[in-house]
């Protein structure tokens, strides 16, 4: 499904990704894990179409991500790819079904359907009670929660998260990880994982190592 070749980047005389080469199946788990500064993240950035790499590709499906314009990355991304981050990103004026929301009205979806499923969504998750909340009323797995929601609006198929239980609790974050496989199993989807957590990296079909910028 998704094929990373030779992918190199730098940032001045930094090099941040000497050469990083795998392939990632449908369906699958996989966690990325390694010291901090390996290049974990960077490569998320990239594997998700946020940055471009200096040199190689990113095969999606068949089709190469490099030599699409920004315009054409940004419509790519909306219905291809869902993102989960350390801090969930939820914007603060907004309620938790309007977060959840937005990247369906930013593809231009049907507005009934964006919202019906984002109810869905929120309600599949737990938070029947929180629709109309806004983040400062929620708890921290809350608010991570709606913005697993806020990933799968679109019904991508990778979902890429970084450090998603990072400031989560023991509990939540493995109520929270336990939920991206019930999530893969229901719907298929792909997920990519950079996480420093053992627990979650063990529970990946697979895990890749990174080291000095490369997958060892």
């Amino acid at each position: 499904m998704i094929e990373s070749k030779d992918i190199t980047k730098s940032y001045g005389d930094l090099k941040v990704l000497k050469g990083v080469n795998f392939t990632i199946n449908k369906g699958e788990i996989v966690s990325v894990v390694g010291a901090s500064g390996a290049g974990k993240t960077t490569l998320l950035q990239i594997l998700g179409t946020l940055d471009r790499a200096d040199g190689g590709d990113i095969v999606f499906e068949n089709k190469s991500t490099s030599a699409l314009s920004k315009k054409d990355l940004a419509q790519f991304r909306n219905q291809n790819i869902g993102f989960v981050f350390q801090f969930h990103h939820l914007l603060p004026e907004f309620t938790a079904f309007e977060n959840v929301c937005l990247p369906g009205y930013i593809g231009k979806r049907n507005k009934k359907e964006v919202e019906k499923r984002a109810k869905e969504l929120l309600v599949q998750l737990g938070l029947e009670d929180r629709i109309e909340h806004k983040p400062n009323e929620l708890s921290g797995g809350e608010q991570q929660r709606v913005s697993v929601a806020r990933a799968l609006i679109n019904d991508p198929a990778l979902i890429l998260a970084d450090e998603p239980s990072g400031n989560l609790d023991s509990t939540t974050a493995k109520e929270l990880h336990q939920l991206f496989f019930d999530l893969r199993d229901e719907f298929q989807q792909t997920f990519v994982i950079v996480t420093h957590n053992e627990d979650l990296a063990k529970m990946a079909d697979r895990t890749l190592v990174m080291k000095d910028g490369m997958i060892v």
